[in-house]
């Protein structure tokens, strides 16, 4: 793998890491759900290298209070990667949109993308389609995926020209099966249209009624991941057995990292060989380790 030209955007990134973590007790009785491996990785470094993928190099951690020093234990500044990290309390799970009042001060009317911490998203030319959704320059892009159990997630239909019709939280009666994933690209407008969001009956400032904002103004993008691409949330014990063995079988079979922050870093040119090569004797004699090193003896070879 060479090193590419660097590319970055003035977009910023937010990267949600809070909640309790109820669906995965007793794991998370002491550990933040973002801090369990999938496979060799911590969670929240898939996210975490989406963001960085989009060309997005200021990140913001937000999470609960008893969660965030572990998080800059994990994470520091950043200036390993790269990039750079801020961090914020979340006080109480009140909903994904509050993530935007939350960082407001700190966005300072830039436009933003959030990810959240327990998403995996996995994608051939991936990074093509983030930077696209980084360089737009008014409106929103979220990222769509065809499940069979819609009803859990925020879901949106389309017209029969493709464009999106309805954006819908948790609906008894989905009206596609196209679930929106994780992650979510804004325009510089979104904190205001987050102040303007009001909870929902269950208490949360709901992401789906922020897209809304965008969608009845006609500005809402829709990206449909479709064969060929994997989205894992890993909220649950039997999809984050799924996500670790999804990493697994790409790393071992084609040889290919996934959610490595340093190898993406090396590979958005945030870092060079030898920082890679750094951070690899950090790893030891971990597998993780042996494959950031071929990385950067391959760099040296080219």
């Amino acid at each position: 793998m060479t090193q590419t030209p660097k590319v970055e955007t003035n977009m910023k990134g937010i990267l949600l890491a809070g909640g309790s973590g109820t669906r995965l007790y007793p794991m998370t009785l002491a550990a933040s759900k973002q801090l369990l491996p999938v496979y060799d990785k911590p969670m929240v470094y898939y996210p975490l290298t989406t963001l960085m993928l989009a060309g997005i190099k200021d990140i913001m951690i937000i999470s609960t209070p008893a969660d965030l020093p572990q998080f800059k234990r994990l994470l520091g500044d950043g200036s390993q990667f790269g990039v750079r990290f801020e961090y914020r309390e979340q006080p109480s799970p009140d909903g994904i949109a509050q993530a935007f009042i939350i960082a407001g001060d700190w966005l300072k009317g830039c436009p933003c993308a959030l990810a959240l911490g327990d998403n995996l998203i996995f994608a051939d030319h991936l990074s093509k389609s983030l930077q696209k959704a980084a360089a737009l320059e008014k409106g929103a892009t979220v990222f769509a995926y065809q499940v069979r159990d819609p009803e859990r997630y925020g879901v949106v239909s389309f017209d029969e020209n493709g464009t999106a019709l309805t954006v819908e939280e948790k609906p008894n009666k989905p009206q596609s099966n196209w679930a929106i994933t994780g992650l979510y690209f804004y325009d510089e407008r979104v904190y205001d249209f987050a102040r303007q969001v009001k909870p929902s009956p269950r208490g949360e400032l709901e992401i789906t009624d922020l897209n809304r904002f965008y969608l009845e103004e006609g500005s809402l993008q829709v990206d449909r991941l479709g064969r060929g691409c994997a989205w894992l949330d890993a909220g649950l014990p039997e999809s984050l057995m799924q996500a670790g063995q999804f990493v697994h079988t790409i790393q071992a079979r084609q040889g290919m990292l996934v959610g490595s922050p340093a190898e993406v870093a090396f590979r958005m040119g945030y870092i060079d060989a030898q920082q890679l090569r750094t951070h690899a004797a950090k790893m030891g004699k971990t597998e993780l380790g042996r494959m950031l090193r071929e990385v950067a003896d391959h760099a040296d070879q080219m």
